[in-house]
C-alpha cells in the first residue's frame, strides 16, 4: 500500500459476518460510507475556506511562501540570490527563466507578499505600450507619494516586441518598479539587451520526478486541495508523474481531470439503474469498506487524460534544443533518437521544409563522401515532401532519416571548404595561373593567357602534370580523406591524382592518408 493510498483511520470492520441482518447492516453502512465518501470529494474539489472555489487546483494551491516552493533548490538555498531577494528587500530586477509549470508566476507573487510591495500584473500576450506606462506612470506616483514600491511583474515578456521592451528601460533603471519578467524562451534571444543587463537572470529547471510526487502528495493532503478525501493508486500516480514532464501545473491538472472523471464516473453509476442504485457487487463493497475514499487507478486516469501535450515552440529555444539533438542523434549513428526527435518535430507542428533541409546540409557536413549517395536520398526526401505533403511525406522523411544515421560519417567536406575558405579570407589568393585564364576572347593570346594549358584528355588516364592552384598553394592538401565507407577508395584516387598532377611520388601500398586535423565543435 502506498503514501497515496494510505487509508485515514476509520473505524471500519466491526460487525462483518454477524448474520443475515448483520449483512444487511453492514451492507447499508457500506453504501453509505461510500457516498459519503464521493460527498466529501465534492466538498473539497474547491478547496477550503477562504479558497476561490472555481480556481483550479493549480491555482488553489500555489505556494504562498519560498518554504512551500517544491524544486530550483539551486535558487533557494540559504544565501542564494532569490532567496536574498526575498528576504532581504533589494529592488534587483529579475529575469526567471524557465519551462512552463516550474514556479515563474510563483515566485513573482511570493516576491511581492514577503517585501510587502504593491504587486502588478501584465500579460505580453494581450498587454501593450499604454498598459505598461499606466502601470509605470500608477508605480511612480505612488512611490513619491507613500514611499511603497511596486513589484511589476510581466508573464511571457517574450511576446513584447522591442519597443514595449525599451518602455520599461527608465524605470527599472530608476528604481520606479522591481521587474520581475517571465519567460519560456531564451532570453539573450527574446529579451533586448539593455533591459537583460539591468536585470538578474534566474534560470529554473524543470521538476524531477520526486519534485511531482511532492506536488502530488501536497496536493492530497493540503485543505486547499482535497485534504485527504482522493486517494490514487501507484499506477496512476506514476502515469502523472510521467505525463508531467516537469511541469508542476500540468501534473495538478492532470490529478484534477482525473478526480472529476471519478466523481462524473460515479455520478452515472448512482443514478436510474446505475451500480450503485441497483446495489454494488460483493467486491466493491469490500473496497469501499475498507477504503471509503474515492480511488483514482490507472484505468479511469488514462480514459481523462489522452496524452502529454508535446512542449514545443516553433520560435523559442525548443525549437532550436529539439532541432539540435536531432541533427546530433544522426550524426552519432543514434538512429532511434533520430526518429524520435522527428516525430516529436512533426507531432509538434514543426515546418516539415525545415527538418528537411537541415537533413540536406547534415548529409554534405557530416557524411558527405563516405556516402556520396546520402546527399540524394536528402534531397529526394525533400521533393517527396513537396509532391506528397503531410502526413505521407513523414515516411519518406522517415527513411531519409534511418539512411543519415546508419551511414559512415565524415566530415571532410566541411573541413576541406572551411579550410580554403580560412586561406581566402588570410589573403592566400593569389594570381591564377596564365595558362588557365580565359583564352576565348581577341586579344587574350596576345597578353600570355592560356598559352601553355595542357588539354587532359589527349593525355594517358586523362589525367597531366599542370599547376592549377596559385603561386603558394601549390602543395595544400584540403581535402583529407577520413577513410571510412566509400572515402577509403577516395582516399588511393586522391593520392593518384595528386601524384600525377603535382609529380608528387605514389605512396606506398597499404598507406592510410594522412591524419586530419582536430575539429572544430560544431553546434
Amino acid at each position: 500500500m502506498s503514501l497515496f493510498d494510505a487509508d485515514l483511520s476509520d473505524g471500519a470492520g466491526a460487525g462483518a459476518g454477524a448474520g443475515a441482518g448483520a449483512s444487511d447492516a453492514s451492507e447499508a453502512g457500506t453504501a453509505s460510507r461510500s457516498a459519503s465518501g464521493f460527498a466529501a470529494l465534492r466538498d473539497r474539489r474547491g478547496g477550503g475556506p477562504g479558497v476561490d472555489r472555481a480556481a483550479p487546483l493549480a491555482a488553489r494551491l500555489r505556494p504562498r511562501t519560498l518554504d512551500e516552493v517544491v524544486g530550483q533548490r539551486h535558487l533557494l538555498g540559504p544565501g542564494s540570490p532569490l532567496r536574498r531577494l526575498v528576504e532581504g528587500g533589494a529592488t534587483t530586477s529579475v529575469v526567471l527563466w524557465g519551462p512552463p509549470g516550474t514556479g515563474k508566476t510563483t515566485l513573482a507573487h511570493i516576491v511581492s507578499r514577503a517585501t510587502g510591495r504593491r504587486f502588478r500584473e501584465l500579460s505580453a500576450v494581450t498587454a501593450g505600450v499604454k498598459d505598461v506606462r499606466a502601470v509605470i506612470d500608477e508605480a511612480r506616483e505612488t512611490l513619491s507619494t507613500s514611499g511603497a514600491r511596486t513589484v511589476l511583474f510581466i508573464d511571457e515578456v517574450h511576446r513584447f516586441t522591442r519597443t514595449q521592451q525599451d518602455a520599461l528601460l527608465p524605470s527599472v533603471e530608476r528604481g520606479w518598479v522591481t521587474l520581475v519578467a517571465a519567460t519560456t524562451e531564451n532570453p539573450f534571444f527574446s529579451v533586448v539587451s539593455p533591459l537583460l543587463s539591468r536585470s538578474l537572470l534566474l534560470t529554473l529547471e524543470p521538476l524531477t520526478d520526486d519534485d511531482i510526487r511532492g506536488v502530488l502528495t501536497r496536493a492530497l493532503r493540503d485543505p486547499r486541495g482535497y485534504d485527504g478525501r482522493l486517494s490514487v493508486s501507484d499506477e496512476a500516480r506514476e502515469h502523472v508523474v510521467r505525463l508531467a514532464g516537469g511541469d508542476a501545473r500540468r501534473a495538478l491538472t492532470t490529478l484534477e481531470a482525473g478526480a472529476e472523471a471519478l466523481l462524473e464516473a460515479h455520478e452515472c453509476e448512482s443514478g436510474p439503474g446505475g451500480k450503485a442504485g441497483a446495489g454494488a457487487d460483493a467486491g466493491a463493497d469490500a473496497e469501499a469498506f475498507v477504503n471509503p475514499r474515492p480511488r483514482l487507478d490507472l484505468d479511469l486516469l488514462e480514459r481523462a487524460v489522452n496524452r502529454a501535450a508535446v512542449r514545443y515552440d516553433r520560435s523559442g529555444d525548443q525549437h532550436y534544443d529539439v532541432i539540435s539533438a536531432f541533427i546530433k542523434s544522426m550524426r552519432g549513428g543514434d538512429v532511434d533518437a533520430a526518429l524520435h526527435y522527428l516525430a516529436r518535430m512533426l507531432e509538434a507542428g514543426e515546418d516539415p521544409r525545415f527538418v528537411a533541409r537541415r537533413m540536406i546540409i547534415l548529409a554534405s557536413e557530416d557524411i558527405g563522401m563516405a556516402d556520396p549517395g546520402a546527399l540524394g536520398v536528402a534531397v529526394a526526401a525533400s521533393q517527396a515532401l513537396e509532391f506528397v505533403g503531410l502526413p505521407e511525406a513523414r515516411l519518406a522523411l522517415a527513411q531519409a532519416v534511418i539512411h543519415l544515421a546508419l551511414a559512415p560519417k565524415s566530415n571532410a567536406v566541411i573541413r576541406a571548404i572551411d579550410a580554403a575558405t580560412s586561406d581566402v579570407r588570410a589573403g592566400r589568393a593569389g594570381p591564377v595561373p596564365a595558362h588557365l585564364r580565359d583564352a576565348h576572347y581577341r586579344g587574350a593570346r596576345r597578353v600570355g593567357h592560356g598559352a601553355g594549358y595542357r588539354y587532359p584528355h589527349e593525355a594517358p588516364g586523362n589525367v597531366v602534370r599542370q599547376q592549377y592552384p596559385p603561386d603558394g598553394l601549390t602543395s595544400t592538401d584540403y581535402y583529407q580523406p577520413s577513410g571510412n565507407g566509400f572515402e577509403r577508395r577516395a582516399a588511393d584516387r586522391v593520392h593518384e591524382l595528386r601524384g600525377v598532377v603535382r609529380g608528387d611520388p605514389p605512396p606506398s601500398p597499404g598507406s592510410s592518408p594522412p591524419p586530419s586535423p582536430p575539429p572544430s565543435s560544431p553546434s
